[in-house]
């Protein structure tokens, strides 16, 4: 019934503990399929001499998050299908209890998990995302202590595809993750599109321990190039043109503070792109809104984009 896929690259080191937790689940996968995108740190030779069990698609170079995520879902034989990142290890009841969710819920076809970080499982790293209307996806409880506030189950906007259940025919039928986005914010665009054509996604607090950014330091410019290139792909895509002034104050805010951090080259080498993206995508807003069964206004409800109550985290992206 459940298909696992791993997306891989260069992720050797956490391997045996993603592995072994999924080899611990009360509720066994069906397969698990790891997609390698041109790994060249031993990552396929330890799969062939470790774990022969687990399926390999390999890529000659590396493709993008979005695009293994999709040939692992293609590949899957699973009705649903767990999308886990190579340094996520899940506790034993994962499974199991986000497969309930989507058992319990037909009309739900995503389900997000309590994200906890690795090396301090004291603290959350994700508890589902929130997409506001200024362009900014936040995650529930980041940098927050794991103190009993992240522990009931309901809906939210979307799922950290890092640790997520999907409902495979749902995602495939909506067009998959969009490989314009390479990697971040992929997660949220597949999201977005789900709830536009009315499914739900619902938060189950079973634990995944994420080290985070696990292979974001092999990429140039880190990953502030293409989170702010994507988030103007994201808006250009979908968002109507009466919720500019809120990006357009976002984006403002988001050049001084990297200005402020010393990576304002990454970050404006982002913008040119992001604009670029944004100006080849705005034909697929009028067919994408006109499509959807719940409006855009529902999808991304008006919310506070200032101060503790904007939905994320207590950084500089509620400020």
């Amino acid at each position: 019934m459940v298909s696992v896929v791993i997306p891989n690259w260069n992720g050797r080191r956490w391997l045996p503990g993603c592995l072994e937790a999924l080899a611990a689940q009360e509720l066994a996968p069906a397969e698990v399929i790891l997609v390698d995108n041109g790994s060249t740190d031993g990552s396929l030779e330890y799969l062939r001499a470790e774990h022969p069990h687990v399926g390999v698609i390999a890529n000659a170079d590396n493709t993008g998050f979005a695009h293994a995520a999709n040939q692992g879902l293609v590949a899957a034989t699973g009705e649903l299908v767990a999308l886990i990142n190579t340094d996520v290890v899940l506790a034993a009841d994962w499974l199991a209890r986000t497969v309930a969710q989507l058992e319990a819920h037909p009309d739900a076809a995503s389900v997000a998990c309590k994200m906890l970080s690795l090396d301090r499982p004291e603290l959350v790293y994700d508890a589902g995302d929130v997409l506001r209307r200024d362009g900014a996806c936040e995650q529930r409880g980041r940098f927050e202590a794991d103190d009993g506030r992240w522990e009931e189950a309901g809906d939210v906007f979307g799922a950290c595809a890092g640790a997520a259940l999907y409902r495979r025919a749902a995602v495939l039928e909506t067009g998959g993750f969009d490989e314009r986005y390479f990697a971040y914010l992929e997660d949220v665009d597949l999201s977005l599109r789900l709830s536009l054509a009315g499914w739900r996604c619902r938060y189950e607090p079973a634990v995944a321990l994420h080290a985070g950014e696990g292979s974001s330091h092999q990429l140039s410019g880190a990953h502030h190039y293409l989170v702010a290139r994507n988030t103007l792909m994201l808006v250009g895509k979908a968002f109507p043109l009466r919720w500019l002034p809120l990006v357009a104050y976002r984006q403002a805010s988001w050049l001084w503070h990297a200005a402020r951090e010393r990576r304002l080259s990454p970050h404006l080498r982002g913008v040119a792109a992001g604009l670029l993206m944004a100006a080849r995508v705005r034909g697929e807003r009028r067919a994408l809104l006109a499509a959807a069964r719940v409006p855009i206004g529902v999808a991304v409800p008006a919310r506070p984009f200032r101060g503790p109550s904007a939905g994320g985290h207590p950084s500089r992206h509620g400020r």
